[in-house]
């Protein structure tokens, strides 16, 4: 019923709570432990901060259309929304994901599907530097121009 998991403690799968194959829930969702979803929720799923790490499996026939939070994401249905995971998600051959995945760790088995970005959790965004004024800075101005021409030597060199 509950499917074969590596991802929680000792190698068991722990259910805390299970959302059944003919349960739709509309709205956010809140949990702490494992929860197991084999219906359908339409809205957010968010662990609880607590001590306990927090595992969310969406069984092969599940739909979760919405974001995702949660320690642990373990992914063998369907998943419309971004996933954060602090520590890892797992995609199962018959996950079928719409959206991005934040993780630690991924394991993604052969067959799995994702429609979207997969973005490293320490990964910094770079942002791009602020683009000077026309006239601010005489001497960054000058600056460049040297290191402009220097090149354009060395070009001149290489190809004569």
């Amino acid at each position: 019923m509950f499917g074969s998991s590596k991802s929680n403690r000792d190698g068991q799968l722990v259910v805390d709570a299970l959302i059944g194959s003919q349960v739709v829930i509309r709205g956010d969702v809140e949990f702490s432990g494992g929860l197991y979803v084999e219906g359908r929720i339409h809205g957010k799923v968010l662990a609880v901060q607590g001590d306990a790490p927090a595992t969310l499996t969406l069984a092969e026939h599940g739909h979760i259309e919405g974001e995702v939070r949660a320690q642990v994401v373990v992914i063998s249905g369907r998943m419309d929304g971004d996933v954060h995971a602090t520590e890892r998600v797992e995609l199962s051959p018959t996950a079928r994901v719409n959206g991005n995945i934040h993780y630690q760790v991924v394991e993604m088995s052969a067959g799995s599907q994702l429609n979207g970005r997969l973005v490293h959790a320490s990964a910094p965004v770079a942002a791009l530097p602020a683009p000077q004024e026309a006239g601010s800075d005489a001497a960054s101005e000058s600056a460049n121009s040297g290191k402009t021409s220097a090149a354009r030597r060395k070009l001149a060199e290489a190809m004569g």
